[in-house]
C-alpha cells in the first residue's frame, strides 16, 4: 500500500516544530517500514519553501525514503469538482487549493493520505483513508 504524505507532517520534522515534531517523526518512520511513501509535485512545492538550492531539497527528501509520483488529470479533476463545491458551500478562495489537490491525487490512486489538516480532507474525500492525529 502507498500513503502520500502532506507536507504539513515533512516540515514538521525539517523544522523540529515544537508541537509536531515527535508525532510526524514517529508516523513517518512507523509507516516507512511497510508502506511506499509519496509526495507530488504540489507538496515538493510547499517544501522547497525551506530550501535555496534543489540539491539540498533532493538530499533531504531522497527517493529511497519518500518517492515523487505524478499528479494525474482525473485527480485534477476530482480537485476542481471539491473545488466548486466549496465554493458552492461559501469558501473564499478563488483558486483550487493545494489540499484539494493532494486529496484528490490520494483518492484516485487509493492510497492513504498522511497529514495534521483532516478537516478539509475528511469534508471533500469522505472515503479517503487519513492518518492524522
Amino acid at each position: 500500500m502507498a500513503v502520500l504524505v502532506d507536507s504539513n507532517v515533512i516540515l514538521d520534522v525539517f523544522t523540529q516544530d515544537e508541537k509536531w515534531f515527535n508525532w510526524s517523526s514517529e508516523i513517518l518512520a512507523e509507516y516507512a517500514e511497510g508502506e511506499l511513501l509519496y509526495i507530488n509535485p504540489i507538496i515538493y512545492a510547499e517544501v522547497s519553501v525551506g530550501f535555496e538550492r534543489i540539491e539540498d531539497l533532493e538530499a533531504a527528501l531522497p527517493l529511497d525514503y519518500i518517492k515523487r509520483a505524478a499528479l494525474p488529470y482525473e485527480a485534477s479533476f476530482l480537485a476542481g469538482k471539491c473545488f466548486a463545491r466549496y465554493r458552492r458551500a461559501g469558501g473564499n478562495k478563488r483558486s483550487p487549493l493545494p489540499d484539494f489537490h493532494i486529496g484528490a491525487h490520494a483518492a484516485v490512486k487509493g492510497w492513504k493520505l498522511l497529514t495534521r489538516d483532516k478537516g478539509r480532507y475528511r469534508t471533500y474525500f469522505p472515503a479517503l483513508e487519513i492518518i492524522a492525529p
